[in-house]
């Protein structure tokens, strides 16, 4: 014999079919009374039922019938009559406009489709578009007569059912009366049927309740039996009782029944063992059982109970409670217990780890989103503070900070980046304060052992105390108690320590939460590190640029310039400026963008500085720098593109730029420009007017085959010309146009205003914040050269009047008060003016300029251009431009529209010039006017 709970239990026994079992199944038994009876009233309700709905189908089969003549009449002549059918099928394309209103119609009417027809037929509208445009199934004569055509016909299927059952066809007219196409809607038989299928829950509902009526009477005896044994006989209800009985006791929840009076009818052992229930508690009052407090009430309460958890000794019990006869006063109740001691330190566990991966995917969300080192420590810090830690603080190298790669000799001082948490009443180390931790510090041990170091009781913690122990008491008596020095590290690399801190009203930390803040650690290292090598590229790429960009202003007389340079705050881009100076007191203003950000931005946007400074020295037109430099632009990409698919990196090379280019000229007060894909340029006249100057637009720097468009401006004296990158103008907040508009507006009015108050005027007024793109801002304000230090002659092409100019530059140097310049300026302008005569074209003129050096040009109408060689021992000329070189600080030729001009330049040192001193002053011009040499 087997035992359940203490309890005996027999072999496992089917209860025998005794004479209760008998009689409770004599009413299924056709060979008895009862059943005959039973089955008699069951065939006359079946056939009374089946009558009923017989004659209920036809008639409401006829009735539908009707019903959907009606209703597919109606909805046909209501679309032939819609405004715009008519105009609709007379269109070019009847199916766009009809299709969605037929089938709209449809859906309204309530009916399985609307067709529309042309008058041969053929369908422009059907609930299947594959049916468009085939033959409509039925009889359309009739409506071409203008009738109305109500019959039955089959046809494609619908998505109602299989064929049609009732179809009507109506014409539509237009305002003349004339049939344009036809309309027919129908009702397919299924849906026809179904207006009868309502009436049918009726008769079978009727038939249901006689049914019941006469199994009622054969029954009542039968159950009042059943009522008196529960249909059962003597051995059944024993063998049930053991069943239940085992099942009570076996179960591993605690049962508890008590009585009316209050006292415990049962309890099963699970009860009696989570309770200690003394071996005679069944009968005795509940109140006498030492039970605790909490259960008591529960007991003796009169309200129902759902899973409420009370303590019963070191356990915690989920509770409920039901009325064991809830719709009687009998009294009495029914208690089960179930031990979740267990259970609540797992769901605490479950809980807490649900918290961290919370945190955790906050942190991955929240942590990293700018590459600021900083911002990205704090980040840190907030994301920690108050789900994990109360006070966070983040110390990094200072390495790091500046975007170097640290190195194990920095890593005793560092910087407190970051401080997350109430920080107010804690004496921690302010923010940008450098700290030099002591070798047993937990912060030291955890970068040099790359581990988690836990101090779950500063107060044991002698290594933290002694690094300030001033500060480390003060930190005490607020309140401090635990702390984590996580060590951050990423590419195996140290880059700082987060410091995870808790005081006395939070658990100190355990040995469970390292995993958790090493993780979280982790992915803040990385993160910072991130923002680490950028700091290092973007300061690399800012130091590249603006050591490729101007640093001074040279010195020229035609300008007054002022600029700005202001680099992105994502990365560097390829922006840049210049101003050159050219031959003639003329000056060079260049403004360029490379497409592209970061350091190869900034390395191609020096290779094109460069480029354009030796065009400039060739004193090329300004098309011809611009076409140029689109060649050099063209190249770059190609070898660039080829160099990439050689390392599988195609696509990654220069793909443009943009450029304008302008040459002013002081003694004509005249300005020369063109631009590649650059914004045009602003002028502001002396009377503060700002306009565009209208300079056309050509392509891009790199296209290639382009030519470059020019255009002379007048600027008078005072007028400032105001040149600038997109990125002044232009952000994700609004396009050019509107950055043009407040760039005029910031201009207006400033006709009077320095280029450095105009420079800074515009740059207050469109500073985007934050910069998404290098600025560039270049202003220039003209100068006028003055003409009494302009002096022009024609010189006739005869050699013997050369002596005759060089005495008038005499004089005009005299004037000056450059005498002091007279040899050299007479030695270089007997050579110009005799070798225009010999070897050039006339017209030949002579122009002096006196402004910060002295320049002697000299022009004829030929193309040839002289060049220095050294004479050998035996020619008899070739000297005159060495010595030129010699006595001229430079000189060069630059191409004109009607020929050339040479031109000299001397420095003026306080009137003295590399001549001083240099004899025989006569001798040598004599031999210059000798026509032999």
């Amino acid at each position: 014999m087997e035992e359940i709970s203490g309890h005996p239990r027999g072999p496992e026994r089917h209860p025998p079919v005794g004479p209760s079992r008998q009689r409770r199944a004599s009413l299924l038994d056709p060979r008895s009374a009862a059943g005959q009876v039973l089955l008699l009233q069951v065939v006359i309700v079946v056939l009374l039922v089946v009558a009923a709905a017989v004659g209920m189908v036809l008639q409401a089969a006829r009735d539908a019938l009707q019903q959907g003549r009606r209703e597919s009449v109606v909805a046909a002549q209501s679309f032939a009559a819609a405004p715009g059918v008519a105009a609709a099928l007379q269109s070019r394309d009847p199916t766009a406009v009809l299709q969605p209103r037929a089938e709209a119609a449809r859906k309204r009417a309530g009916v399985d489709f609307v067709v529309v027809m042309s008058t041969e037929g053929i369908r422009y509208t059907y609930p299947y578009t594959r049916e468009i445009g085939k033959k409509f199934v039925g009889t359309i004569a009739p409506a071409l007569a203008g009738r109305t055509v109500v019959e039955q016909a089959g046809g494609p299927p619908l998505p109602a059912g299989k064929g049609t059952a009732v179809q009507a066809v109506v014409p539509v007219t237009d305002s003349h009366g004339k049939v344009v196409g036809l309309v027919s809607a129908g009702i397919t038989v299924r849906n026809v049927a179904g207006l009868w299928m309502p009436q049918l829950p009726i008769i079978l509902g009727s038939g249901a309740a006689a049914l019941a009526l006469g199994v009622t009477g054969s029954t009542l005896v039968s159950r009042r039996l059943r009522r008196q044994t529960h249909g059962m006989a003597p051995e059944e209800l024993a063998q049930l009782y053991e069943h239940h009985d085992a099942v009570l006791h076996a179960v591993r929840e605690g049962v508890l029944i008590t009585g009316a009076d209050g006292r415990l009818m049962l309890a099963n052992d699970e009860a009696a063992q989570l309770l200690g229930l003394p071996a005679d508690a069944q009968g005795r009052p509940v109140r006498e059982l030492g039970l605790p407090e909490s259960i008591l009430c529960v007991l003796t309460s009169p309200e129902t109970v759902t899973d409420e958890v009370h303590l019963a000794g070191h356990r915690s019990l989920a509770v409920n409670k039901r009325p064991t006869y809830p719709q009687a006063d009998r009294g009495g109740c029914v208690v089960t217990l179930r031990d979740t001691t267990e259970l609540a330190a797992v769901t605490g566990r479950a809980e807490v780890a649900r918290e961290r991966l919370k945190l955790l995917y906050e942190a991955g969300v929240e942590i990293g989103t700018t590459l600021d080192v900083e911002r990205t420590a704090q980040e840190l810090a907030d994301v920690a503070v108050p789900q994990f830690a109360d006070l966070v603080t983040v110390d990094l190298l200072e390495a790091v900070l500046r975007g170097w790669e640290p190195t194990a000799e920095g890593w005793r001082h560092l910087r407190r980046t970051a401080i997350g948490g109430e920080q107010r009443m804690m004496p921690v180390y302010p923010l940008g304060e450098v700290i030099t931790f002591a070798r047993r510090t937990p912060q030291m041990r955890a970068l040099q052992e790359r581990l988690v170091v836990l101090e779950p009781d500063l107060r044991q913690a002698p290594g933290w105390r002694e690094q300030d122990p001033e500060r480390a008491g003060r930190a005490l008596e607020c309140g401090l108690r635990s702390l984590m020095a996580v060590p951050l590290r990423a590419r195996n690399v140290p880059l700082g320590v987060a410091n995870f801190y808790r005081t006395v009203d939070s658990p100190p930390f355990e040995p469970d939460d390292l995993t958790f803040a090493d993780e979280l650690a982790a992915r803040a290292a990385v993160a910072i590190d991130n923002a680490r090598r950028f700091t290092r590229e973007h300061a690399m790429a800012v130091t590249l640029q603006r050591s490729l960009l101007p640093r001074r202003q040279p010195e020229q007389d035609a300008l007054e310039v002022a600029w700005r340079y202001l680099p992105a705050e994502a990365g560097v881009g390829g922006d840049w400026f210049d101003v050159i100076p050219l031959p003639g007191a003329r000056v060079a203003l260049v403004m360029g963008d490379v497409v592209g950000h970061g350091l190869h931005a900034a390395a191609t946007m020096g290779r094109l500085r460069t480029a354009v400074h030796n065009f400039s020295t060739l004193d090329l037109p300004v098309d011809e720098v611009l076409g140029n430099l689109d060649d050099l632009v063209v190249r770059m990409d190609n070898e660039e593109n080829a160099g990439d698919a050689a390392e599988g990196r195609e696509g990654e090379g220069v793909t443009g730029a943009t450029c304008l280019y302008a040459v002013y000229d002081p003694v004509a007060q005249a300005c020369t420009l063109a631009r590649a894909g650059h914004p045009e340029p602003v002028v502001v006249r002396p009377d503060g007017t700002v306009t565009s100057p209208g300079v056309p637009t050509s392509a891009p720097l790199g296209l290639g085959g382009y030519p470059f468009e020019t255009v002379e401006l007048s600027l008078p004296e005072g007028s400032q010309l105001v040149l600038y990158t997109n990125g002044l103008v232009e952000d994700r907040a609004h396009g050019m146009d509107v950055g043009l508009d407040r760039l005029r507006r910031a201009l207006d009015g400033s006709g009077d205003c320095t280029p450095e108050e105009t420079c800074q005027a515009v740059i207050d007024a469109l500073k985007p914040s934050p910069a998404c793109d290098d600025i560039a801002l270049l202003t220039a304000r003209t100068r006028r050269f003055p003409p009494s230090r302009v002096a022009e002659w024609e010189v006739p092409p005869d050699p013997a009047l050369v002596p005759e100019v060089r005495a008038r530059c005499r004089e005009t140097l005299l004037e000056w008060g450059l005498e002091e310049t007279g040899f050299a300026t007479e030695l270089i302008v007997s050579e110009l003016v005799t070798n225009a005569i010999r070897y050039g074209s006339p017209p030949v003129g002579l122009r002096l300029l006196h402004g910060r050096c002295l320049i002697c040009e000299v022009s004829d109408g030929s193309g040839t251009s002289p060049r220095l060689r050294r004479a050998a021992t035996t020619d008899e000329g070739g000297r005159g431009l060495f010595l030129v070189a010699q006595f001229a600080q430079r000189w060069g030729t630059r191409y004109t529209t009607h020929g050339k001009v040479i031109w000299a330049e001397q420095i003026l040192h306080d009137g003295d010039t590399a001549a001083s001193g240099l004899a025989p002053v006569d001798f040598l011009l004599d031999q210059f006017d000798d026509p032999g040499l």
